[in-house]
């Protein structure tokens, strides 16, 4: 199938089909039991009226539309990049063929080939140089590489409550309500593993099996002194170890088949943490330390800095993800200084595809610096201060961070509706959504985080 799919399109109409069959899906953004018995014994709201039996003359009427009481925004998921899955790994430059692996090129008293080599020995030979004397370089390179992981979200619901939800004071079809909130949260779903933090995937949380989520953000824009820290604030784990020695969980530091290098040392109480930078680290602000206390208030200045050091590092912001309150304190800092936020249209891309200005499905955003900031309501705050959080930036460079798609989300249904009610062994039809994909990242210095935030 891969041999003709070579965009978003190719993979949903080999999914889906081309006569137009997915319009549910693409109307529900993503979609169960409803398997509550009918045999309720609830009482009537009426029956404690001072005239007798009164309560047999009333009936409440609750109509056919089902409000819905949660924010289940997926912006997380919304604004990043879908790309079909064609490859399961990709290759990358990590290092030059002298002069290091920095943002910029390493000067030192190095020999030729080194991350430093002496200002004369970087190319520059004489006239008629035998080759014999010129050094062969070789830049260094890395593979990285994903697995697919499976989403699926399953629900059913009964015969007899089919048939009851269209009569009396029901809700109609029942089925294609419970489909459309199941849809929702099948996305919403996907947009949590997108902004879990890392805190949550550490054996403190007592989560085993994280791995089976997307690869989350704040896993992928995250680095190996971050990763460290966080082990000796107790922000990750308490005394987690390797056979009776102190040790970062390997689900923190395992990144795409490679490892951030973070090597743990002392004993329980006295640790120590080494990180070795590597191509793998993104860029990562959180001040000091996580401990209680270390929060700093987030300024223009902070803001700025990590602007800088990732277009320093060639990357292009092309989105900010933050949570409603830090957005807010951004906008009060700018209205002190006498600037406002501007505010752009936000047409969503579809494989790198900008959809027509003015469609229904743009959206307007307030900007900084031209960076839009979308906001997410599942957004962390990272850090043990406990006054006046705020919660993570999150700067994006998604020509470079992207989900690879392997399969589209489906909906598939079956049961006694369907005629087969052996297939679910039920009297009644059971319902599934599925999602099939990764998150991927081609270049991790051209992503930012800012944490450990508060606003005074």
């Amino acid at each position: 199938m891969t041999g003709y799919i070579k965009t978003m399109k190719d993979l949903e109409a080999a999914t889906y089909g081309l006569r137009g069959s997915s319009a549910l899906l693409k109307s529900a953004g993503i979609v169960g039991g409803f398997g509550t018995p009918h045999d309720d014994a609830s009482g009537n709201p009426f029956s404690g009226s001072a005239a007798s039996n009164l309560g047999d003359l009333y009936n409440v009427l609750y109509g056919q539309k089902v409000w819905s009481m949660l924010n289940q925004e997926v912006n997380a998921l919304s604004i990043m990049a879908k790309r079909p899955y064609t490859s399961s790994g990709w290759r990358v430059l990590k290092s030059r063929p002298q002069g290091g692996s920095g943002s910029s090129f390493g000067i030192g008293a190095g020999a030729v080939g080194s991350a430093a080599p002496k200002a004369d020995l970087i190319g520059g030979v004489p006239e008629n140089e035998s080759l014999s004397n010129i050094s062969a370089l070789a830049p260094e390179y890395a593979k990285l590489y994903i697995s697919p992981k499976t989403v699926a979200h399953k629900f059913e619901f009964s015969e007899l409550g089919m048939e009851l939800a269209a009569i009396d004071d029901g809700v109609g079809d029942i089925r294609a309500i419970v489909r459309e909130d199941m849809g929702k949260h099948h996305a919403e779903s996907q947009n949590v593993m997108l902004l879990m933090p890392l805190e949550k995937m550490s054996d403190l949380q007592g989560a085993t099996n994280t791995d089976r989520n997307y690869t989350s953000l704040f896993k992928i824009v995250s680095s190996a002194e971050e990763i460290g820290q966080m082990y000796l604030d107790n922000v990750t784990e308490l005394g987690a170890d390797d056979s009776g020695t102190p040790a970062v969980s390997p689900e923190l530091t395992r990144i795409f088949g490679d490892v951030r290098p973070v090597a743990i040392g002392g004993s329980h109480g006295s640790e120590t943490a080494t990180a070795t930078a590597s191509f793998l680290d993104a860029e990562v602000d959180f001040g000091t330390g996580y401990a209680d206390g270390t929060a700093r208030v987030l300024t223009l200045s902070i803001l700025n800095d990590m602007i800088r050091r990732i277009r320093q590092n060639g990357g292009s912001p092309k989105v900010m993800i933050t949570g409603y309150d830090t957005i807010q304190h951004i906008s009060d800092l700018l209205q002190s200084q006498e600037r406002f936020m501007d505010r752009k249209e936000i047409v969503p891309t579809h494989n790198g595809v900008r959809g027509p200005k003015g469609a229904e499905v743009g959206f307007r955003v307030a900007t900084y610096y031209d960076i839009p900031i979308i906001p997410a309501k599942d957004m962390p705050s990272t850090g043990l201060s406990t006054s006046n959080r705020l919660t993570d930036i999150l700067l994006l460079d998604t020509d470079h961070l992207w989900l690879s798609v392997m399969k589209p989300t489906q909906y598939f249904e079956d049961g006694i509706s369907n005629g087969n009610p052996f297939g679910v062994g039920k009297l009644g039809n059971q319902g599934l959504y599925r999602t099939m994909g990764e998150t991927a990242c081609s270049f991790f210095k051209g992503q930012g985080k800012i944490t450990n935030l508060k606003s005074a």
